[in-house]
């Protein structure tokens, strides 16, 4: 089974309280790109494995092994049912501690796809409530379309907005933004102008009313993030924002454009929409 799990990012972001569970409030768009990670996923038919085997390429992938979400996804089923041992490969694309979601978009497809090859059984909310345990963005990418997200992230209502003729351009400069840390440091406030309302306005009047409360906080301890922010405006984009609690930032563009030197070095996608 081959699988691409897609890259997200968050058009507005805006953390609007602490909950009593540890966890915060948000309200954002997630949208999804194209960017896809390549996940293989092959049962063990002889049942020569006694755990699941993962293997990676691309992208380095820091931190231990048995933490990743696609090997957590897999121990989280085969508590509720009977499953061989798999043999799964990652070629990752997507650059982690991001702001892109593609951890969480890996475990959320390893999820779907497990549950489709095992007889297919659990219920869409069961499958949701296994896709929270694993992250608080994995439950959007369980269908990876165009959503307003509130709560944790995982209320999600499906919100399409027009971007139709646009480019959309990604750009990382190569920093690791410790999502924990970010929390830890993020204003908490409610927009002035509820993000829905903003949404609604022309793409070209989105700065200044469709923000990202991490950029704050984050570009105070990496200002090279905030000044990959500032070139793409300076670039021609009609909007630029940081994605989730970071490192990548976009831009969104009229027409397709061409990158000075340092902007190239952090280029890593593009797309019409």
């Amino acid at each position: 089974m081959l699988l691409f799990p897609p890259a997200k990012i968050n058009i507005g972001l805006y953390v609007t309280g602490k909950r009593d569970d540890g966890y915060h409030n948000i309200s954002s768009l997630f949208f999804p790109l194209n960017l896809c990670d390549i996940l293989e996923l092959n049962p063990d038919e002889a049942q020569g494995l006694s755990t699941d085997k993962l293997s990676v390429s691309g992208l380095p992938i820091p931190g231990n092994s048995p933490d990743n979400l696609i090997l957590k996804a897999c121990r989280k089923l085969r508590e509720i049912k009977n499953l061989p041992f798999f043999k799964i490969h990652l070629h990752k694309i997507i650059p982690t501690g991001a702001g892109l979601g593609g951890g969480s978009s890996d475990g959320a497809f390893m999820l779907n796809a497990i549950n489709q090859f095992s007889n297919p059984g659990l219920t869409p909310e069961k499958i949701t409530e296994i896709a929270l345990s694993l992250g608080s963005d994995c439950p959007f990418f369980l269908n990876p379309v165009s959503q307003l997200a509130s709560g944790r992230g995982e209320e999600l209502i499906e919100l399409p907005i027009n971007l139709k003729g646009y480019w959309i351009s990604i750009f990382n400069p190569g920093i690791h933004v410790s999502t924990k840390n970010a929390y830890e440091m993020v204003d908490i406030n409610t927009p002035e102008l509820p993000l829905t309302e903003a949404l609604k306005l022309p793409v070209v009047q989105w700065k200044n009313k469709v923000e990202n409360a991490f950029e704050k906080s984050v570009f105070k301890l990496h200002p090279e993030i905030s000044a990959l922010k500032q070139s793409l405006y300076q670039s021609g984009a009609v909007y630029a924002a940081m994605s989730g609690s970071g490192s990548s930032v976009f831009g969104i563009f009229k027409e397709k454009k061409e990158w000075n030197a340092q902007l190239e070095r952090a280029h890593i996608w593009t797309e019409l929409i």
